[in-house]
């Protein structure tokens, strides 16, 4: 297995490395754009719900 590292990144710069993967060829970077795809959207369904679980004032 490959050694693994955690990035922290802004949405903002995730979205243009996602822009800079788009203009590659497909077959090159699907796997890359799903793995991002998938962190992202788990962390921010994690991100959303304690943002909905937080008593509001």
């Amino acid at each position: 297995m490959d050694k693994q590292i955690q990035l922290t990144l802004s949405i903002e710069e995730i979205n243009l490395i996602l822009k800079a993967l788009g203009g590659l060829p497909f077959n090159q970077v699907f796997d890359i754009i799903g793995k991002i795809h998938d962190q992202a959207n788990e962390q921010t369904q994690t991100l959303n719900a304690n943002k909905d679980a937080t008593p509001k004032k």
